[in-house]
C-alpha cells in the first residue's frame, strides 16, 4: 500500500476549547515520509512541531504536543480524522496554541477531508505490525490498553465512571473506514461537578453546550447551576433530574464511549505509523493513551524497521527454481532460497542456514558461524532480484556489486537460523544503477545491515 496525503488543502476555524480565542487551521498536502506536523504561524520563525508521542507535554483535558516554547493542544480530534482517512502525511498550519474545538467532535474534519480528496504517493506505507501482546496499565486509575496481533486495525473501548448517569459503556470500531459514520460525530463531554475546577484552571474558556455534552449526576441547587452557567458564559438551563444536558440530542446512547474511542485513535496517531493490531482500551484517557504511544515509539527508535512477517506455509512469490532462472549463482554461492514478498520498491527473501553449509567446517570448526561477507552477498542477491524485476525479460540481464557502505553486524548467525532479508531502493533506478538498503533478520532482531550500489547489465 502506498502512502497518502491530501489532494487539496482545506481550512477550519473556530474558538479553542481552553483559550476561547478564534483560531484558524489550514490542512495542507505534505511530501512522502513527512508524517503529521503542526506549524505555529503566529509565532516568530513559524516553528514546526512533529506530532509524535515523545513530544507530548501534557495530557490534562486533551493532548498537548510541544517543541521548545511552541505548543499545540487538543490535537487528538484532528489527528483521529487524518488517521482514520488513511492519511500519512499532512502539514497543519495553525495561528494559535490549540486546535479549534468546533462542535467537540471530529465530524467537520472528516467532512473537509472527504471534500479535499486524497492523493496516493510513491513511498510504501510503513505499518507498525503488532506481533505479540503489548500491554500498558495504570494500577492507580485502573486504565489499561492491550494490543493483540491482527491483520487490520480495530479497537474496542470500555469506559466506567463513578456516576449514576454514566457507568459502564462500550464502543467498538471494527473497520477504520467506518470512523466517519460511527465515531466522528461523538462530542466531548464533561460532568457538571468538574466545571468549576476547570474554569478556575482556565481550561474551558471556550466550552459551551454547542461543543460539549454536560452530564448532571449529583444533586445541586438551581442557583448553583445558574452560577456555573454564568462562570462559563452560557445560558441558564433548568435541570430537574439527572441526565445529559445538551442543546442537540445524543448521536448515540453510548456517545461518551465513542468519543473516548476517538481520543484513543487520535493519540495512537502519535506513533507516527499506521498500526495493524486489535486495540482493547479499558477506562482510557489521554495519559494512558500517550503512554502506550510512547512505548511503541521507543521500540521504533530502537529498531528502525520491523522484521518482515514470515509464514512458511505461504506459497512463495519466487521459489528456488525461479531464482535459478534469474540469478547466475550456483552451489555453493546461491544464497537465497525463496522470495516471499515484493513491492514496487522492496523485496523480502529467505535463506535457511543448515549445518551442512560448505563454509562451516572452516568457519569455525568448534563454533560454526555464518561469515558476515556471505550475509552481505545474500542481501545483494536478493537486491539483484528486486532490480531485475524492473526490466522486461529479466533472464537476459545480470546485476553486479559496485559499492558497499555502512555495514553493521549486530549478532552472529548459526546453523538452524532462518535469515529474512528486507531490501529496498534508497533512490530511483538511474542509468542502470540502483542504491539499496538491506537488512537481515533472525526472528525479530536485525543481525546485519548495509547500503550498497548495484548495476544492471544486459548479458552478451
Amino acid at each position: 500500500m502506498k502512502q497518502i496525503t491530501l489532494k487539496n488543502s482545506f481550512s477550519v476555524h473556530g474558538k479553542g476549547l481552553h483559550t476561547g480565542k478564534v483560531i484558524n487551521a489550514e490542512f495542507c498536502p505534505a511530501p512522502d515520509n513527512h508524517g503529521y506536523k503542526f506549524q505555529r504561524t503566529d509565532l516568530e520563525g513559524e516553528p514546526i512541531i512533529d506530532a509524535l508521542a515523545e513530544n507530548v507535554q501534557s495530557t490534562t483535558r486533551g493532548t498537548v504536543i510541544a517543541k521548545g516554547d511552541a505548543s499545540v493542544s487538543t490535537s487528538e480530534h484532528a489527528l483521529a480524522a487524518l488517521y482514520a482517512a488513511g492519511i500519512d502525511n499532512c502539514l497543519i498550519k495553525i495561528d494559535g496554541p490549540e486546535m479549534p474545538i468546533l462542535d467537540g467532535s471530529a465530524k467537520e474534519f472528516c467532512e473537509k477531508i472527504a471534500q479535499a480528496g486524497l492523493e496516493e504517493q510513491k513511498s510504501e506505507k510503513d505499518f507498525y505490525i503488532v506481533k505479540q501482546k503489548i500491554e500498558v496499565r495504570d494500577e492507580e486509575t485502573g486504565a489499561a490498553i492491550v494490543v493483540l496481533p491482527d491483520d487490520d486495525f480495530s479497537i474496542d473501548v470500555m469506559v466506567n465512571f463513578n456516576s449514576p448517569v454514566l457507568a459502564n459503556q462500550y464502543a467498538c470500531l471494527e473497520r477504520v473506514e467506518d470512523f466517519p459514520a460511527e465515531v466522528a460525530s461523538s462530542r466531548t463531554f464533561v460532568f457538571v461537578r468538574e466545571i468549576e475546577p476547570l474554569v478556575k484552571g482556565n481550561l474551558i474558556k471556550g466550552g459551551d453546550l454547542d461543543n460539549a455534552v454536560v452530564i448532571y449526576d449529583s444533586p445541586m441547587e438551581q442557583s448553583e447551576l445558574d452560577r456555573l452557567a454564568d462562570l462559563m458564559g452560557v445560558k441558564h438551563k433548568n435541570v430537574s433530574e439527572f441526565g445529559f444536558i445538551q442543546d442537540k440530542p445524543l448521536v448515540a446512547d453510548n456517545e461518551p464511549a465513542r468519543h473516548k474511542l476517538m481520543d484513543v485513535v487520535g493519540d495512537l496517531a502519535l506513533i507516527g505509523r499506521p498500526l495493524k493490531g486489535k486495540v482493547i482500551a479499558t477506562r482510557p484517557g489521554h495519559s494512558i493513551n500517550t503512554t502506550f504511544a510512547k512505548k511503541i515509539r521507543k521500540e521504533i527508535k530502537r529498531q528502525d524497521i520491523q522484521a518482515p512477517i514470515y509464514n512458511p506455509n505461504a506459497e512463495p512469490i519466487m521459489d528456488n527454481n525461479r531464482i535459478r532462472e534469474l540469478l547466475p549463482h550456483r552451489y555453493p554461492m546461491l544464497l537465497v532460497d525463496k522470495i516471499i514478498e515484493k513491492g514496487e520498491n522492496y523485496i523480502v527473501g529467505v535463506k535457511n542456514i543448515t549445518a551442512n553449509e560448505p563454509f562451516f567446517p572452516g568457519h569455525f570448526p568448534q563454533e560454526p558461524v555464518l561469515p558476515g561477507v556471505l550475509q552481505i552477498e545474500a542481501m545483494a542477491q536478493t537486491g539483484g532480484l528486486l532490480v531485475l524485476s524492473t526490466v522486461e525479460d529479466p533472464e537476459r540481464y545480470s546485476t553486479y556489486f559496485m559499492k558497499i557502505d555502512n555495514v553493521k553486524f549486530r549478532q552472529k548467525v548459526v546453523p538452524g537460523d532462518t535469515l529474512i532479508f528486507h531490501i529496498s531502493f534508497m533512490t530511483e533506478l538511474r542509468r542502470g544503477c540502483a542504491v539499496m538498503k538491506g537488512y537481515a533478520f533472525v526472528g525479530e532482531k536485525i543481525v546485519s545491515e548495509c547500503e550498497f550500489m548495484a548495476q544492471i547489465i544486459k548479458n552478451k
